[in-house]
């Protein structure tokens, strides 16, 4: 299945949907050092710069959106003000503005764990106004076998043929196996991991090598903006088993 990508950073949540098998056909961001990550993993994938830009006459259509809108306004190191319009997080709505013009089966919204209180409720909202179900969970990077915790919530969203149905229903199935995991913090969550597994982490300290303090200041950005791809590989592993069971993976 094909897979657009929203606010893409250096491409953590890329990465971890293609681990599952998925094939990324576009992304979107404004920051000139991600853009170049992303390049040099994959050149040959078209990047579009401004969220704005985003249309369906700009993008081929694809089966699964994915993204995380901004945090800063959201997570407990910013003004905790919600998704406000004017505001970085306030960026919600051109996320959910291109979900509602492309209308992918999937829609993945990655964000802090702090949105759960701070916006999630005006998100369901959104997408149950569209006719979208959606089913959320969060999930700690030390389920994976991370020496930290970085709690994020995932929501999953799918197209449902009903509007009354809400935000209940079949995408709830996807997240089920995935909430056992929540607690977990000594590398249980997942028996088998792609090649370039979270054990081939190691830490680094700023300055220690003679980076210049300019590329490390983009790099622990990107960092720090990113999802762990073996979180994301979690995520991207339930999308696909509700795809295969209703007959939509290809």
């Amino acid at each position: 299945m094909t897979v657009g990508s929203l606010f893409s950073g250096i491409g953590g949540l890329d990465l971890g949907f293609e681990w599952a098998g998925f094939e990324t056909k576009w992304f979107c961001e404004i920051e000139e050092f991600p853009r170049k990550v992303l390049n040099k993993h994959w050149p040959d994938v078209p990047i579009i710069e401004d969220i704005r830009n985003v249309t369906g006459k700009s993008v081929q259509p694809v089966d699964v959106l994915i993204g995380g809108f901004p945090c800063q306004d959201i997570s407990n190191a910013g003004d905790m003000a919600g998704i406000t319009e004017g505001k970085r997080s306030g960026l919600w709505s051109e996320q959910f503005r291109v979900i509602r013009v492309l209308r992918p089966r999937y829609a993945v919204i990655e964000n802090v764990a702090n949105l759960v209180g701070f916006g999630l409720e005006r998100v369901l909202a959104d997408l149950a106004s569209i006719g979208r179900d959606a089913s959320w969970a969060v999930i700690p990077a030390s389920a994976t076998g991370a020496d930290h915790k970085r709690d994020r919530v995932f929501i999953v969203s799918y197209i449902t043929n009903n509007v009354s149905n809400g935000i209940q229903g079949c995408a709830e199935k996807a997240f089920s196996w995935l909430h056992a995991l929540q607690g977990f913090s000594d590398g249980r969550g997942l028996a088998e991991w792609p090649e370039r597994s979270v054990q081939n982490i190691h830490p680094f300290r700023r300055g220690a090598d003679g980076i210049s303090t300019r590329l490390y200041n983009d790099r622990i950005k990107g960092l720090g903006n990113t999802v762990v791809p073996q979180v994301a590989y979690l995520v991207a592993r339930a999308v696909r088993e509700h795809a295969e069971e209703q007959g939509e993976w290809k």
